[in-house]
């Protein structure tokens, strides 16, 4: 046989019966669309962890200190013009300093001043304006407090919106308060999220002043730290210089750290995804194997008649063997194409509903019609096996 004739026998057996054909094919559609798809959202999914990795390494600095508060005189670091010598830096948007306040072993935070009530045990952070506007706070609802409220060291909090809720604070608009160790604390804001610093949302927030006035400047046990958000690519430059900007004299009191460059994570993560979706698509191609395969050894019982024919015109089992294979190779490579086609198109779905940017390699795509065209060529390696197998006779008996 010609190969031309082959492919035309082989085209006619598949379109002789539409239906069977198309059910056929959905496996190795499934399987090949499967496999496009998931190795394109994970190259998509990568790009995107690799950009937020990025933008988080290129725009926060952390500049560390042995200890002290924000305070004039020697025995604090960070003076009060910290925030302002920070900010004045090119490329920093927000700069501010913080420190966990070291409360009593026993004190607890409330959400109403009840005689024996049950409190919560939850992180108190003593912070200038600058640092929650560097953190990115967003509201819930409510206002972060401001310049006024740390030079007067007002008794205001900032609370996330986690603890609010456990607190049993839902508006407002009735000026509520917290007690942090029996003191009163009005909640001004209900931060909803976070660029950085996300334990901020099951944290009270309160005036670096006011922490100091009421318990104190840290002991040295407290690490005192400033967040510093910068434009994207000024990190490592900020890093350099906001030591110097804030102590001209002594600069290495200070240890600015920009985020550590998160290359060997990032590669991780992407590598176990990948690994992940090429399993999931090889079950799907495997499934779309034994579709193929099942179909086509039916196919080769259903049509033992005509085997018996064409080898009695004078077909070998070489032949029988070519036609049943490449009918099976053909019903692969279709639905390799219908498969990309479909896996293309869901990668770029989902990445228009994600606002990502698609990524798919264009050697993925070619390669799926081959992948499908194998995997029939596999499937129908028995059945075609099987049909050559048939003894002439015997078929026309049937």
């Amino acid at each position: 046989m010609s190969p031309r004739d082959l492919f035309a026998e082989a085209l006619a057996g598949v379109l002789q019966r539409p239906a069977r054909s198309a059910l056929t094919a959905l496996g190795t559609v499934l399987g090949v669309g499967a496999f496009v798809a998931v190795l394109g959202l994970t190259s998509t999914a990568s790009s995107q962890i690799d950009t937020r990795f990025d933008a988080l390494t290129a725009t926060e600095v952390t500049v560390r200190s042995t200890g002290g508060a924000p305070g004039d005189g020697e025995d604090g670091v960070f003076s009060e013009s910290a925030d302002r010598a920070a900010s004045a830096l090119g490329g920093v948007e927000a700069a501010g300093v913080y420190w966990p306040v070291r409360l009593p072993a026993e004190a607890t935070v409330t959400g109403a001043p009840v005689a024996g009530g049950d409190g919560v045990r939850t992180q108190v952070v003593a912070a200038t304006p600058g640092m929650l506007r560097a953190a990115g706070a967003r509201l819930e609802e409510g206002r972060l407090f401001d310049g006024f409220h740390q030079e007067t060291a007002q008794p205001v909090a900032v609370v996330g919106a986690g603890l609010a809720s456990r607190l049993g604070i839902t508006t407002l608009e009735t000026a509520p308060a917290v007690f942090i160790a029996g003191r009163p604390f009005t909640v001004v804001g209900v931060v909803r999220d976070t660029e950085r610093k996300a334990d901020l949302l099951l944290s009270v927030t309160i005036p670096a002043a006011t922490a100091a006035r009421v318990w104190g400047d840290p002991d040295g046990s407290e690490p005192v730290e400033m967040l510093i958000s910068t434009e994207v690519g000024a990190a490592a430059q900020v890093a350099r210089t906001v030591p110097l900007a804030l102590d001209p004299v002594r600069p290495e009191r200070f240890a600015a750290v920009p985020p550590p460059d998160p290359r060997n994570l990032r590669t991780s993560v992407g590598s176990d995804l990948e690994q992940l979706f090429l399993l999931l698509a090889a079950v799907c191609l495997l499934i779309g194997a034994v579709g193929i395969a099942n179909t086509t050894l039916v196919a080769v019982l259903e049509r033992t008649g005509e085997i018996g024919l064409r080898r009695a015109l004078g077909a070998r089992a070489r032949h029988v063997t070519a036609q049943f294979l490449t009918e099976s190779g053909l019903l692969g490579a279709l639905g390799g194409i219908v498969g990309a086609s479909i896996g293309t198109v869901a990668v770029v779905a989902v990445s228009l509903v994600q606002s990502w940017t698609p990524v798919l390699d264009p050697g993925v795509v070619a390669a799926a019609p081959l992948a499908g065209l194998l995997t029939g060529l596999v499937a129908g390696l028995y059945p075609a096996w099987r049909a050559s197998r048939v003894p002439p006779a015997e078929a026309l008996r049937r």
